[in-house]
């Protein structure tokens, strides 16, 4: 399987985090795992027998939104597939979608035709053009019609919010944040659960599980605590019940998976 991690361009920089691109010439049954991240996305997939996600039991259509992943989750394929994933930065949804956050935390949305754009026709334009940079070009212009249309909406300074979250790797305390943007703790913590579907502090817990997820997953460490003294965690077994909150299963048995 081939897995590309592609940086956004400028024109869409601003709300999207990242593009995933997952592709599998073979026809034998793939299984994806994915963890928290704290980014909610777009999933476009080309495939003869569909895509389901577990453990929902979800057989998914060709594009969809998704929210907050905050249990992890398994995608499986039973045959050759495209995959490519838009992930945004958490403040996108209700500005775009006019979704509540929350509601589709662990869960999704189905996009349906509305007023800005044929959804239908929008499948068809990207199952048309052959090629991976085709396809993520013609998602690319159906986002930039949202953000010329919705712009408006956005709430910039909990996109500035999240940045700081982001660049501390998930230690800043967030009252220093609400300090920097003269805002009341609580007023902070309002909005951003308002436009993240998440709280401030879980938002910040996940950036620092990945962070430490990321060192463990590359070995870049020589012992566990490493990790724990790397990553901002109080002690081992706090990192030990982070990371196993969010997996399932504790760093040792991840290490050696």
């Amino acid at each position: 399987m081939d897995i590309q991690n592609i940086v956004p361009g400028q024109s869409i920089a601003l709300f999207v985090k990242n593009i995933l691109v997952f592709e599998n010439r073979d026809a034998s049954e793939t299984i994806l795992p994915f963890f928290a991240d704290g980014y909610p996305g777009l999933l476009f997939h080309q495939t003869e027998n569909g895509l389901t996600i577990q453990p929902h039991g979800k057989k998914m259509p060709t594009i969809f939104l998704y929210g907050q992943t905050i249990k992890p989750i398994t995608i499986h394929v039973n045959s050759h597939f495209q995959i490519i994933i838009f992930q945004f930065y958490p403040f996108v949804l209700r500005a775009f979608w006019g979704i509540n956050p929350q509601d589709i935390n662990d869960s999704c949305h189905f996009l349906t035709n509305g007023p800005i754009n044929d959804i239908n026709k929008i499948i068809s334009e990207i199952l048309l053009v052959p090629t991976i940079p085709e396809k993520i070009t013609v998602i690319e212009n159906l986002l930039l019609d949202y953000f010329e249309q919705k712009r408006n909406k956005l709430d910039f300074l909990i996109r500035e919010v999240i940045q700081y979250i982001i660049d501390s790797k998930g230690t800043i305390p967030i009252k220093e944040i609400a300090k920097k943007e003269k805002l009341n703790i609580r007023t902070l913590e309002r909005r951003f659960l308002n436009e993240t579907g998440i709280s401030a502090k879980q938002f910040a817990k996940i950036v620092q599980f990945q962070s430490s997820l990321s060192q463990l997953a590359t070995k870049d460490f020589s012992k566990i605590n490493d990790i724990v003294y790397a990553n901002g965690f109080s002690d081992q077994s706090h990192f030990i019940r982070v990371f196993k909150a969010f997996t399932g299963m504790t760093p040792n048995t991840f290490g050696k998976m």
